[in-house]
């Protein structure tokens, strides 16, 4: 009882965070009104990303996203501007803190309240790409149709951090590249499971950032497990990014009893700009909640490591991440096209 309690507190203190922050965004361009009642909504907060949004679009517009909804935060590099342009594209922009808006989770929040009522929403960085089994074939539309028909109103997935063979400078793009051609290498082992019951849910560790800059100190590593694809109502609140929702109930993604798949949030973090953006952010001091214990992550990161080892798998598009274990189908196969798009109710 008294957990059920801290959580309904707990929920009803961010969600008034999230109303809060209505007055931190500021519309740029608002074309929410070509929202249908069945469409799926992408949700984002951003900065200074333009080298990753045109393949961040092209994959999860082909991926079945209907609109975006997104924020920009202090962005200074071409954007912007590339974003208002586009036509499937709502955005806001803010100059108020990521840190004090709880790394974005605020604003989206109040859009996901507004907006994301009784749609499918992704919320993703974008420097995460979304895939699941079998998303080649069937789309969104499909897996939410067997989703909701299911009354399963989440889904997880576990961040795959992608790094290059040399050094992370040498994985810059040329005209025509994605960051998925030059970030071609993953870890496929040396990841651990953990319940966590306060939330409820199984927390996931492993791969190279923990492999290489936290062998030491394995609790500070990033956590990888989320829970980006949610059948949103009003009552719902991201409570840590989207590594847990409230209520507990949307934290089940990677319980063994979970009749869903798992999917993966392939993570280009590691383009050659992040030596860069790392020196930027071991300044600004806007990315972790407490920043002091990661000052010699950003330190690693600049000096520009090569990740790759002998161990290191190669990224292919026949790539079968559920045969390596890093994502499951359970119960979903994914090509049934008898399944059609219901509402989770």
């Amino acid at each position: 009882m008294a957990k059920s309690i801290e959580m309904i507190c707990r929920r009803q203190r961010l969600l008034w965070w999230n109303r809060r922050a209505r007055h931190e965004i500021h519309e740029c361009r608002d074309r929410t009104a070509s929202i249908g009642p069945g469409s799926i909504l992408g949700f984002m907060t951003l900065r200074n990303e333009m080298s990753r949004l045109p393949h961040f679009f092209d994959h999860h517009r082909k991926l079945g996203v209907d609109h975006f909804l997104l924020v920009e935060n202090n962005t200074h590099d071409d954007s912007r501007e590339w974003l208002e342009s586009q036509p499937d594209v709502s955005l806001w922009t803010t100059s108020a803190s990521y840190k004090a808006s709880r790394f974005g989770m605020n604003w989206l929040g109040w859009l996901q309240m507004r907006y994301g009522c009784g749609h499918w929403c992704l919320t993703l960085d974008a420097d995460e790409i979304f895939v699941y089994p079998d998303y080649q074939d069937a789309d969104l539309h499909k897996l939410t149709g067997w989703l909701g028909k299911r009354r399963i109103p989440m889904m997880g997935a576990m961040m795959l951090d992608l790094y290059p063979r040399g050094p992370l400078s040498s994985a810059r793009l040329s005209q025509g590249q994605t960051p998925l051609d030059v970030l071609d290498w993953f870890d496929a082992d040396g990841y651990t499971r953990e319940y966590k019951s306060r939330y409820e849910l199984i927390s996931l560790r492993g791969g190279p950032r923990k492999r290489m800059f936290f062998t030491d100190e394995a609790e500070l590593a990033p956590h990888l497990h989320k829970t980006p694809l949610i059948f949103w109502k009003r009552h719902y609140s991201y409570a840590s990014s989207t590594h847990h929702a409230l209520p507990i109930l949307l934290n089940a993604g990677f319980f063994e009893n979970n009749p869903a798949p798992t999917g993966l949030l392939l993570h280009t973090k590691f383009l050659g700009e992040v030596i860069d953006k790392s020196a930027e952010e071991k300044i600004r001091n806007q990315h972790f909640t407490h920043s002091e214990n990661y000052l010699e992550y950003y330190d690693h990161v600049m000096a520009d490591p090569v990740i790759w080892h002998e161990e290191s798998v190669q990224l292919r598009p026949d790539t079968d991440f559920v045969s390596l274990g890093l994502m499951r189908r359970n119960e979903w196969h994914g090509v049934d096209h008898s399944e059609t798009s219901v509402s989770q109710g």
